[in-house]
């Protein structure tokens, strides 16, 4: 970033904050606090009026406003593929707000910036994986969780967990308080505590069933923020595998989010992943056929192999 660049990022950091120290800035820059009171003096003597505080910072002087600025191709291309990825994975309302945000960017793109923009989104491409169907029903319960969120109502749903409970149930009946939404792998999940394990739980749209707001409220609990919100790493439980180095590939794509250690050997690959049930990674254990082999604990071992046994008996 240039001395002309980073000026007006810092005339845009003003404007978007009430008040930013020389230090503040000079970190979010990369840069030295010197630095930065050049380019405070800088800026003021081109008119910008920026108020300095003794002992608190910078700030633009109130009703201060920035002109219209112009885009870059490459900044036209993430505001236009950002509209893109809207448009794919929320639901019907920012649908239609992405789609007029698109027009209105594209409009004031002077020509050359407008064409060097769509040869370069000409060159990407977003792919949204899924079928049709679900994909309709997870917007749909997409826009009313999130309008549960902001009204502060309870929800109800039939949710269906991936690994079934004790006695073989995998449905329940869940009563919400819904915190926050989160897109983790390609999947929106829902954050909220939930009344049948009065604790916070995550739930898969996905898995959702016959999704209902409430008209019970609830409050947000205090100091409850969902940017900072980290769950407990409840994984305790540790798996080995070992598998043939002609799949390390598909480990390292299907099991990522369960990983924790890999060690190459001289006729294969040691592979430790971290979960809270065995029966997590059974599915990509047996996709993995026999080029891997499950060294512990036993009773994984003693799993795949009932899976194989009915797997053969079947065929």
């Amino acid at each position: 970033m240039n001395k002309t660049e980073r000026q007006l990022a810092i005339t845009l950091e003003l404007q978007h904050s009430k008040m930013l120290r020389a230090e503040d800035l000079a970190a979010r820059f990369e840069t030295s606090v010197r630095t930065i009171y050049r380019d405070i003096q800088a800026l003021s003597e081109a008119g910008v009026p920026i108020v300095g505080a003794p002992g608190q910072g910078y700030s633009l002087m109130e009703g201060y406003f920035l002109p219209p600025v112009g885009f870059t191709a490459e900044e036209a291309v993430a505001l236009l593929m950002g509209a893109d990825f809207i448009e794919q994975r929320l639901d019907a309302d920012y649908d239609r707000v992405a789609k007029t945000a698109k027009v209105k960017i594209e409009a004031i793109l002077p020509e050359p910036i407008r064409k060097e923009s769509v040869r370069i989104r000409d060159t990407m491409r977003l792919l949204h994986a899924g079928e049709q169907v679900t994909a309709r029903k997870e917007k749909d319960y997409l826009e009313k969780t999130r309008r549960a969120i902001l009204d502060r109502r309870k929800l109800s749903f039939t949710y269906l967990k991936k690994i079934p409970e004790p006695d073989g149930n995998r449905e329940s009946r869940r009563n919400v308080s819904p915190y926050g939404l989160a897109l983790v792998q390609g999947n929106w999940t829902l954050i909220a505590r939930c009344e049948l394990r009065q604790d916070i739980r995550h739930f898969r749209l996905s898995r959702m069933a016959d999704l209902a707001v409430l008209e019970e409220s609830y409050s947000m609990p205090p100091g409850f923020n969902l940017r900072d919100y980290r769950p407990q790493n409840e994984r305790n439980l540790e798996v080995l595998l070992k598998a043939s180095p002609e799949i390390a590939d598909k480990i390292a794509e299907t099991g990522r989010f369960y990983m924790e250690m890999t060690k190459e050997l001289d006729d294969g690959l040691m592979v430790t992943f971290r979960v809270w049930q065995s029966e997590e990674l059974l599915p990509y254990i047996l996709g993995w056929g026999a080029d891997v082999e499950v060294i512990e604990p036993e009773s994984l071992r003693n799993r795949v192999r009932e899976e194989a046994e009915k797997i053969f008996k079947r065929y």
